[in-house]
């Protein structure tokens, strides 16, 4: 299988529905007028998949005061993401279920790591007109700062 060209800048944001942890359905081109972080990471239950993922749910208010819905995805189950989000304590941040077709939405963005089976871990932003104006993919055995994403929203 051929990689996936990444998304970048400029591109019209690529829509989909996914189910969060409580079981509830996010579709991208429902939050149009609002911005939109995609928190991509490789796979529930790790150490830097966890700080990145609270790391979403601590800045909630900040991004929302820029207009901004942060979501995390990555190609575990409902299951699987229910109880990872009761034992960080998120309760607000949709954490969404790449689950099946698997990995679908990743490589939809050209995120997906055919070799390992789960996305890179990444950010996208999608403005309020639907288009990607942020991209950035980090080391997997890293957490992103999410004081850049603030500060490129505060632009």
């Amino acid at each position: 299988m051929t990689q996936a060209v990444i998304v970048q800048v400029g591109d019209p944001a690529r829509n989909f529905s996914l189910k969060d942890q409580e079981d509830k359905t996010f579709d991208l081109y429902e939050q149009e007028g609002k911005r939109v972080l995609l928190s991509f990471h490789p796979l529930a239950w790790t150490e830097f998949c966890a700080a990145q993922m609270k790391s979403l749910e601590e800045k909630r208010e900040v991004l929302a005061s820029h207009n901004c819905i942060p979501v995390g995805i990555s190609v575990d189950s409902i299951p699987c993401k229910k109880a990872w989000a009761k034992n960080l304590g998120i309760s607000k941040t949709p954490l969404l279920c790449d689950f099946w077709p698997h990995g679908a939405v990743a490589e939809k963005y050209g995120l997906f790591r055919d070799a390992n089976g789960f996305s890179e871990r990444a950010n996208v932003i999608i403005d309020e007109k639907q288009r990607v104006v942020f991209v950035k993919v980090y080391p997997v055995h890293s957490v992103p700062d999410i004081g850049e994403i603030i500060a490129f929203l505060g632009k």
